[in-house]
């Protein structure tokens, strides 16, 4: 068994989705001089790598309290969109042959290289009709290893519309993909955990993202 971290470490001034709270994260008490270490934290539920509620883009929608447990983790099928330029769309030729429920669909598209450059906002994208697409084979949680699922910036969010509208789990700013497709073409099982800060009627909320390689 191999346990592959796919989380981005949380620092202050990471790279966030524009106009998300900026991260902060500085000593709040100190050994010498409290007695213990406490970090202080400010930063956004979307920080880093992250799991959207349906809730996050509609209040009539589910919230991370009215999700059940199996909605973060199971078996995992990688997806490889690597390659494409940027700003490309992702459609459901990628993922016509592979969907089906109670897998978790991850689609790597190598652009956690990019992590922290100007060019990770340019990352390719779902459409829409993949959306569907994978709501129809019964899939309700879909990873990234980019900023969104949607083009950034945006202002309409169709697979996050289509996907939150099923009351699937997003999850976004995974890394690390690769390897996971390495140990896929190796004939190996992959399982994922995405579970979440247990923050109350929430729209999301940072996870530290871990697949299991058998």
């Amino acid at each position: 068994m191999t346990l592959i971290d796919l989380s981005v470490p949380i620092v202050t001034g990471m790279p966030v989705y524009p106009g998300d709270p900026e991260v902060r994260i500085g000593p709040a008490l100190t050994a010498d001089a409290d007695g213990v270490n406490v970090l202080g934290l400010h930063l956004g539920s979307q920080s880093g790598t992250h799991v959207d509620a349906p809730y996050h883009i509609d209040d009539a929608l589910p919230d991370l309290d009215d999700l059940p447990l199996d909605r973060f983790a199971g078996p995992a099928t990688v997806i490889d969109a690597r390659g494409l330029p940027p700003r490309s769309p992702i459609g459901p030729a990628f993922f016509e042959a592979v969907a089906r429920p109670g897998t978790i669909i991850l689609v790597a598209t190598g652009w956690s290289a990019r992590w922290g450059a100007d060019a990770y906002l340019s990352h390719p994208y779902l459409t829409e009709e993949a959306a569907i697409l994978l709501i129809e084979a019964g899939v309700r949680t879909v990873g990234i290893d980019a900023l969104s699922v949607d083009p950034t910036p945006g202002d309409d969010f169709p697979a996050h519309r289509v996907l939150c509208g099923a009351h699937a789990v997003i999850a976004e700013n995974l890394t690390n993909l690769n390897l996971l497709l390495d140990a896929q073409a190796d004939g190996r099982s992959v399982e994922v955990f995405l579970f979440p800060l247990r923050l109350t009627a929430a729209d999301g909320a940072p996870v530290r993202a871990v697949a299991r390689i058998t």
